[in-house]
């Protein structure tokens, strides 16, 4: 189904700030709403990593977009319907050096102290 160009616009500005992040850095999907100039939208943040394309031919797709640096606000990698999910994100963030802790109940978290990412503003926008 094709997307309203509301809804277009706001998925670029989410795979654009996204494509901000350090490597090696996480944020949450609400900072990412803050960011795009939507902070009461984050779950709508997760809906856009959600369905970003794996087709390389499109200008946003999984592997131009770091997906695997937005975690939520308890640090925690977002549990998923399927498992491998959460797993997946968390070997790609150990790819890039992000330390990934396990607790008992198999929850996956990163810590916001070594690794958080929160500018006031994107750097792409912040005055030169």
């Amino acid at each position: 189904m094709p997307r309203s160009d509301e809804a277009a616009a706001f998925f670029h500005a989410v795979y654009s700030a996204v494509q901000e992040i350090p490597h090696g850095r996480v944020t949450t999907y609400g900072h990412i709403a803050t960011l795009v100039g939507t902070p009461q939208r984050p779950r709508q943040v997760g809906i856009c990593l959600k369905h970003l394309s794996t087709d390389p031919s499109q200008r946003f797709n999984s592997d131009t977009v770091p997906w695997q640096r937005v975690i939520n606000a308890k640090g925690q990698i977002s549990p998923r319907s399927q498992p491998e999910g959460a797993r997946s994100q968390a070997e790609a963030l150990r790819t890039e050096g992000v330390e990934v802790t396990e607790n008992a109940m198999g929850e996956l978290f990163v810590s916001w102290d070594d690794y958080g990412w929160f500018p006031d503003t994107l750097p792409s926008e912040a005055d030169t």
